[in-house]
């Protein structure tokens, strides 16, 4: 009995030294930056959005995890002022055609591998959600001691955002609109 005990206790040492290696950092949203650039036939448009929630776990000073809900209502462009097509576009990339942000007021990136790269560098591979669909995406992440970057390109038609793409209108000519756009990530934490 005494050596059931002694292994019981030493059950529980073990798990709650494991568990307190275990961190969540939550992330910082009023610090954190998400741009974007989506690029065209005829040039390109770039702006910002925020992120609303996430956090990242660490095991023993390591990245083991994480995730980040974005605010799609947020999404804002930045190359055009007031009265020059700012509100417009804006609009059109929250209407049903791009984001559908009344629908679908959220993107979400949950990970669900991570390895070591190199320092402080890890490559993650994650389901992205866009509207209602959900796609795995790979990239790598830099790590610092409270932050976390990244580019990440997001190829928007397999997330069914298929708005002036050549690939699927064929006749569309110079106002095609490149499938990929660009992701520009820095994490506060």
């Amino acid at each position: 009995m005494r050596n059931l005990k002694t292994i019981a206790i030493a059950l529980v040492v073990a798990l709650s030294t494991i568990t307190a290696t275990a961190q969540d950092k939550k992330i910082n949203a009023s610090k954190s930056k998400i741009s974007w650039i989506g690029e065209k036939v005829t040039g390109k448009h770039e702006g910002t959005i925020n992120v609303k929630d996430g956090v990242l776990t660490f095991k023993s000073g390591k990245l083991t995890g994480g995730n980040v809900t974005v605010d799609m209502n947020s999404i804002s462009v930045s190359d055009l002022k007031a009265g020059e097509g700012k509100e417009k576009l804006e609009g059109h990339l929250k209407a049903d055609d791009f984001f559908g942000t009344a629908t679908y007021p959220t993107a979400k990136i949950v990970f669900k591998s991570v390895k070591a790269k190199s320092a402080g560098v890890y490559t993650v591979t994650a389901d992205l959600t866009i509207k209602k669909t959900t796609k795995p995406v790979t990239f790598d992440l830099t790590v610092g001691k409270n932050s976390a970057t990244t580019t990440l390109k997001v190829d928007r038609t397999k997330y069914d955002i298929v708005y002036g793409s050549k690939s699927f209108f064929d006749s569309i000519g110079d106002k095609a609109i490149y499938d990929e756009f660009t992701l520009n990530v820095n994490l506060q934490f």
